[in-house]
């Protein structure tokens, strides 16, 4: 049998690969429910996705193939033996390569080690639990039609997401389509984003990956989940004068806005509660009034404040307490923080300001609380853009017309040469275009 093997030459499984072509399987099916990431709500009917693997292999075929029973893989230069039967009862792309009599075949783009896990996971149906293969192993899945593995590894990835791996997880996931990995990433960014943009992976994907990058971004951009914030009494008033483009400097006519007091609430608590959190360290003061200002946990805040917690004080990212509350918009917070005299200029490691986060976050009531507070609409970071250049970016309309009453300016170009409308114009956000130039 090894002369016969020998003296082919190696089929490869490129075309079948692209064809899909299915054939006959077997009754008996494995299903695989695929739940997503343990952080993410239980899954409805209609978001459980239903994956079936034929998982019975007629083992009278093995006694009945005689000679052709054993056929041989190839990936470089590793060589697996394995059954007929089991290959073509897995996978419907392996199946059409083996379906003409061939006794050997090769197998593209798998190294060897790759190409044993993908053998041993169709004998036992068991993935193999290799974080650091799992992307390759869901790659090699989809393309040989191993939907079982495919779901497994799609888990896998979602369940082991980092602010160290989120990023090149979300291209993987764009590139091939892979929908519910996709949502899961950009989940997974939206909830750590200050951290996942201090990595590696975000830079690389930013210089190297442009293309892929902008997609990333565009799922960033759908818009957030809704932040409960303390109800304040106050209302917004659409500004009624009308942006002109083509002036470096578009002025407006002054447009009554919703009022924001920068104090806190009288304070409720007790002197024991202060007297605790004033033998904390000052690194653990400013650590929590940080936590304290993203969930919008007032009284907390008041507490940390009058213990002597740093108001200036910042993350590894050097984003104070106050980027947090505008990021999240939680308007009492910010107000709060304001109060009691952060600094709404404060820029972080890549010189973003609160104003910057609440313009892409979508938090109009804050941006208008920061305006008020004197913060500087035109403030730049590293690459010269300004909240505006965000708020287009993401295609916040509210939020650019509040920067544009407190006199952003419109004409504003960052490092690359680009305005904010060229910005929108870029992330396919015409609304934006025709919200902020309407007549």
């Amino acid at each position: 049998m090894d002369k016969r093997l020998s003296s082919r030459q190696p089929t490869t499984m490129a075309a079948a690969a692209q064809s899909r072509t299915h054939t006959s399987g077997f009754d008996p099916v494995l299903t695989v429910y695929h739940f997503g990431t343990d952080n993410q709500e239980s899954p409805t009917a209609g978001q459980v996705q239903e994956v079936k693997e034929a998982a019975a292999v007629d083992l009278g075929t093995l006694l009945d193939a005689g000679g052709s029973a054993v056929v041989t893989l190839v990936a470089g230069d590793t060589r697996l033996a394995a059954h007929r039967a089991v290959l073509a009862a897995r996978s419907p792309v392996i199946a059409a390569v083996f379906s003409h009599g061939t006794l050997e075949a090769a197998v593209p783009d798998v190294g060897g080690p790759l190409l044993r896990h993908l053998v041993a996971y169709m004998y036992t149906l068991q993935a193999p639990q290799l974080a650091r293969m799992a992307p390759q192993l869901l790659v090699a899945a989809d393309k040989y039609g191993l939907s079982g593995l495919k779901a497994q590894c799609e888990q896998q990835l979602a369940a082991q997401l980092s602010v160290e791996t989120a990023v090149a997880t979300a291209v993987l996931a764009i590139r091939n389509s892979y929908s519910t990995l996709k949502k899961a990433a950009a989940a997974f960014i939206k909830t750590h984003i200050m951290y996942v943009m201090a990595t590696k992976g975000w830079a690389d994907a930013l210089h190297c990956q442009p293309e892929d990058f902008i997609e990333v971004l565009k799922l960033l951009s759908e818009p957030p989940a809704e932040t409960s914030t303390p109800a304040t009494g106050d209302s917004e008033v659409t500004p009624t004068s009308q942006l002109h483009m083509g002036h470096k400097n578009c002025s407006r006519a002054p447009v009554p806005a919703a009022k924001h007091t920068a104090t806190c609430p009288t304070p409720t608590f007790d002197d024991a509660s202060v007297s605790f959190l004033r033998t904390l360290s000052a690194a653990e003061k400013g650590r929590r009034l940080m936590k304290a200002a993203s969930d919008g946990a007032v009284q907390e805040l008041q507490m940390l404040l009058a213990a002597g917690a740093d108001v200036g004080a910042t993350d590894g990212n050097k984003n104070t307490a106050l980027h947090w509350a505008a990021w999240q918009g939680h308007v009492e917070a910010a107000s709060c923080l304001v109060g009691a005299g952060a600094e709404v200029d404060a820029g972080n490691w890549v010189q973003n300001t609160p104003l910057h986060w609440a313009a892409w976050g979508g938090r109009p009531a804050v941006v208008r609380l920061l305006e008020e507070a004197s913060a500087d609409p035109n403030a730049r970071n590293v690459d010269g853009d300004t909240p505006l250049h965000f708020a287009a970016e993401h295609g916040r309309t509210e939020e650019a017309i509040a920067l544009l009453d407190a006199g952003a300016d419109s004409g504003a170009r960052n490092h690359k040469g680009k305005t904010p409308v060229d910005r929108a114009r870029q992330f396919n956000h015409q609304h934006w275009i025709d919200r902020i130039t309407r007549d």
